[in-house]
């Protein structure tokens, strides 16, 4: 196939096993960082942007509440 000069074929094979290691390495760093990321995306969901909405929708029937018990003042 390829010429092979010096015997430099076993030292790319081994520079390419190497390389495939490393990014073994990076691909479950990046996965362990796109997991972190998810739940801090769902912890804001659930602690920031629900409570918002809770109190969207219950604030009016709370207002109503309170000013119907001080009758209108």
């Amino acid at each position: 196939m390829f010429p092979t000069s010096n015997g430099m074929e076993p030292e790319i094979l081994n520079k390419v096993k190497e390389l495939e290691a490393k990014i073994e390495k990076i691909y479950i760093s990046v996965e362990k960082t796109r997991k972190y990321f998810q739940w801090t995306f769902i912890a804001t969901i659930v602690f920031f942007i629900l409570p918002l909405i809770v109190i969207a929708v219950i604030l009016p029937s709370l207002m109503d509440s309170i000013t119907s018990v001080y009758g209108g003042v």
